[in-house]
């Protein structure tokens, strides 16, 4: 069958209408936009362009958008920059247990800098709980973060009900949504779910990388970290990257064509393997099953076999997938995603993650099952030798 890559959730392989436009502005259209000639204004056109576009797709102001080398720094700087700006308003901050690193780390660096850095809790199968939100929401609260979908278990946050409740009890707080997974798996409208800040990533939707955007609501009070000489009204210093930046938005355009029949798709891939993983003794699925969850996100344990151990066995017949998050997988640590849903040391140590893209077909997850059947029964007698 050849190689089946599930593991889209840590990178897509880029469209080919995205090599294209990014070969073509690296070759052809390779002037800088802030130049005042000709090959200037033809490099300018296309960071309108796909500002215009993700703007359209979102219904908010083009000039809300701010490019960024990807869903780290659009990060940091939604964090720090907000972090900055407000403190003299107040010093607290509300995030959860099992947020990506891109998020955590930099809260750690403002936990050093004297912010109070509180985390909301999560029930077992990672839904942020609404009720603690709200009991720890007051004047001193200056910035909640949460992710919109959980990169590891595919758990989704009620992002517009907890946007209502920080509006409505936080009348200091920014609330800043890191959609990286979410973003070409749903519509995301900030204005309408009430978000202030919004992290995007762009080699998560068949884009390059080192591509991303962060979304600013008008009026919102966020510091620029970059400072240079003043391109993206000031708020973002530096060159602007053109052919990522044009890249990125034909992957944004690519993403919402089609897009409740790619989203089908991609649910009944996961209602299959979940389906399938059920047939296999000693499983246990985490996350929101089926349509509850996100679209293209299944993490199972495979009590008594260990995650690397089952990926390099997947490996081995050419299925990819990931053992929990890969911006982490080289660190030996638990997983911040498990600890926070309270699964055991044995679930954490056996999980891997399956992960979609509209590409990936029925056949290649018939395929994976197949392996899984045959090998899994193996990997645990030899462990228990």
């Amino acid at each position: 069958m050849g190689e089946i890559y599930f593991d889209n959730s840590s990178t897509t392989r880029p469209s080919q209408a995205v090599v294209d436009i990014v070969v073509k502005t690296m070759t052809d259209d390779y002037g800088n936009p802030s130049s005042l000639h000709k090959k200037g204004v033809d490099a300018e056109k296309y960071l309108r362009e796909s500002r215009e576009t993700i703007a359209g797709v979102m219904k908010v102001s083009a000039n809300e958008i701010y490019f960024t080398s990807g869903g780290t720094e659009s990060n940091n700087w939604a964090l720090i920059g907000t972090a900055l700006a407000n403190r003299r308003k107040g010093h607290t901050i509300l995030t959860t247990a099992m947020e990506h690193p891109a998020v955590a780390e930099p809260l750690r660096f403002l936990e050093s800098q004297g912010f109070v850095i509180k985390k909301i809790p999560v029930d077992r199968n990672g839904v942020l709980d609404l009720e603690a939100l709200s009991s720890m929401l007051d004047d001193d609260v200056i910035l909640v973060s949460t992710m919109y979908v959980n990169n590891e278990i595919g758990a989704v946050v009620p992002v517009a009900e907890a946007a209502k409740l920080i509006r409505e009890k936080a009348k200091n707080a920014l609330y800043h949504v890191d959609a990286i997974q979410a973003f070409g798996k749903y519509r995301i409208y900030p204005r309408q779910l009430g978000v202030d800040m919004l992290s995007v990533s762009g080699h998560k939707l068949h884009g390059p990388k080192g591509t991303g955007f962060l979304y600013i609501r008008n009026g919102a009070h966020v510091s620029p970290l970059i400072y240079g000489g003043g391109q993206q009204n000031g708020m973002r210093s530096g060159t602007e990257n053109v052919p990522g930046i044009a890249g990125l938005g034909v992957a944004v355009r690519e993403a919402y064509t089609d897009f409740d029949a790619k989203i089908d798709h991609l649910y009944d891939l996961k209602e299959r393997l979940e389906e399938g993983l059920d047939g296999i003794e000693g499983t246990v699925i985490h996350g929101l099953r089926g349509r509850e969850g996100a679209p293209q996100i299944v993490n199972v344990s495979i009590l008594g076999v260990s995650s690397e151990v089952l990926l390099h066995t997947l490996e081995d017949h050419q299925i990819y997938v990931s053992a929990g998050s890969a911006c982490s997988t080289h660190k030996r640590l638990a997983s911040p995603t498990m600890t926070a849903i309270g699964a055991p040391r044995e679930e954490s140590s056996s999980s891997v993650r399956f992960s979609f893209c509209e590409k990936n077909t029925a056949e290649e997850v018939d395929e994976a099952l197949k392996v899984l059947r045959e090998t899994v029964p193996m990997l645990r007698r030899y462990r228990a030798k």
